[in-house]
């Protein structure tokens, strides 16, 4: 195997430059850091690659110079971040990593962190302003790496002839690029810590019960880890659904003729459809999102919440948690603010609770003065981000492994105070991007408030801490004390404050989504 060389160089004008297994790639120095965008870590998967396992990325003569992020993978319509604020670049060169670091070279080898982002598994771009790695790498003293992976119908359709799970696959790709080249950086390939929101989080939750990612890290960040994960039978429904959207068979033959971004166009359509047919989406009908990982047996071999269980997660370390009001997000964005009815809140409940009618009616014992607007925005909170969160960390402990959980209850000053600590709040102040992305809806164009500061700051000191020590500030959970750290304008450790939903999911088994398949 070609390895990376770790000699520290400078160009004739100061630029800092790193010898990776591909090539040489010359960054740039930004704010007392070296910076480095848009390194391939696999082939583009295009052509004869398209739809299969990620491949080396191609070696070049040189150096390469590495100041611009790479394009985003083909998405659905709605990408909002961009790089450096400008429109992305062009091109089918999807699957490439960017570093920060605070010093290239072999000396004195720093903690490594990865980071993976959401967007639903079909949304999103690692050069998004919002994912601005540089107050994390500078606070922590640190390599902070983050990557391009594929989104929806290219990285999770189930599709005759193809792999399953192939953005995860491109995850684990990149992993092994940090593995192979990230001593060159300045960091240690030893104590690398994989962290994500949303599907994100997923995607990390998916890392740790895959064996093909067992030793590329050695802890793990999940914030807002979504229960979506899907059966075979549901993927290959929604595989269907896609193909016929496209005018085409659902194998990779016939799908590699579509072009990447026409065949995200047809992805558009089918979601945009989903909620009028809960009869044959079931939970996937209100996310309007078809894809997640599969368990397929092989690549992933079981859900998360039970291969942690069982013990797969034990040799790495763990931090999860979750906003107090994760779906408020999607209620004010999908315009339902101040129009939820009973009848709407009643069908989420009996959708989306466990048990059904009987779930519908715990919900209402359980919160006897909530109206249909909380009780909409609860249960969903609760089956979409908040429970499987939670679980998780529960699992991990029963497989023998430690685990540190969290809730965001601060709430974002944006939208009038309409959105409360809702989903995605934890990334702007993670990052200390409070006016990029999401993070424009969440804190408005005023003054960012002193407690935004002061949670930012104590975001990144127990990520940052964690990843150096495995100590990301307070006690790791107990299922029967349940202490966990509640991030407010004045943070704190006490018992997990969503005592009432935890009775109400906890006989729930977070398992692989099923749907009505209909005859083929």
């Amino acid at each position: 195997m070609t390895t990376a060389g770790t000699d520290e160089q400078r160009d004739p004008h100061g630029a800092p430059v790193v010898r990776t297994a591909a090539g040489a790639v010359r960054g740039r120095r930004e704010g007392g850091l070296s910076v480095f965008r848009g390194i391939p870590y696999a082939a583009p998967p295009v052509g004869e690659a398209r739809f299969r396992e990620p491949r080396p990325p191609r070696s070049w003569d040189g150096v390469r110079e590495a100041y611009a992020f790479g394009p985003p993978p083909p998405q659905e319509p709605g990408f909002q971040g961009s790089a450096a604020g400008a429109d992305p670049p062009a091109g089918d060169d999807w699957l490439t990593v960017n570093v920060w670091t605070p010093e290239t070279g072999p000396r004195a080898p720093r903690p490594v962190m990865v980071w993976i982002h959401g967007g639903a598994y079909k949304l999103g771009h690692a050069g998004s302003p919002g994912f601005d790695a540089q107050h994390i790498a500078r606070a922590g003293d640190l390599v902070v790496v983050s990557l391009n992976y594929r989104l929806g119908a290219e990285g999770f359709a189930w599709i005759e002839g193809a792999p399953a799970n192939r953005g995860l696959l491109d995850q684990v790709a990149a992993l092994r690029w940090v593995r192979e080249n990230v001593a060159g950086f300045g960091g240690d390939p030893g104590r690398v810590t994989v962290f994500g929101q949303s599907a994100g989080a997923g995607s990390v939750a998916s890392l740790t019960a895959m064996p093909r990612a067992r030793g590329l890290f050695r802890r793990a960040i999940a914030q807002s880890v979504p229960g979506t994960f899907f059966s075979p039978e549901l993927a290959a429904d929604v595989g269907r659904a896609l193909a016929a959207r496209a005018g085409l068979r659902p194998t990779a033959h016939d799908l590699s003729t579509a072009d990447p971004h026409a065949l995200a166009g047809a992805s558009a359509a089918l979601s945009a459809g989903m909620a009028a047919d809960a009869d044959r989406w079931g939970l996937l009908a209100p996310t309007s999102t078809p894809y997640s990982p599969v368990v397929d047996g092989e690549v992933l071999p079981a859900t998360p919440w039970q291969a942690l269980a069982d013990g797969a997660g034990r040799d790495v370390e763990l931090v999860v948690g979750h906003t107090a009001r994760e779906y408020q997000l999607f209620v004010v964005l999908g315009g339902l603010q101040g129009r939820v009815t009973e009848e709407r809140a009643a069908g989420a409940l009996r959708l989306c609770a466990p048990g059904g009618a009987a779930g519908e009616r715990a919900y209402r014992e359980a919160f006897p003065d909530a109206g249909p607007a909380e009780l909409f925005e609860r249960v969903q909170s609760d089956w979409l981000f908040r429970m499987p969160s939670l679980r998780l960390a529960e699992a991990q402990v029963a497989g023998g492994g430690r685990a540190h959980v969290y809730e965001l209850t601060w709430p974002a000053p944006g939208a009038g105070g309409a959105l409360g600590a809702c989903h995605n709040l934890d990334v702007p102040l993670l990052f200390g991007t409070y006016h990029a992305d999401l993070g424009r809806l969440l804190f408005g164009d005023g003054e960012v408030p002193e407690a935004a500061g002061h949670l930012s700051e104590c975001f990144r000191t127990a990520w940052t801490g964690f990843a150096r020590t495995s100590d990301p500030g307070w006690p790791a959970y107990d299922p029967e004390e349940r202490r966990v750290r509640v991030l407010d304008a004045e943070p704190r450790v006490g018992r997990y404050p969503e005592e009432a939903s935890r009775r109400l999911w906890r006989d729930h088994r977070f398992g692989a989504l099923s749907g009505r398949v209909p005859p083929a």
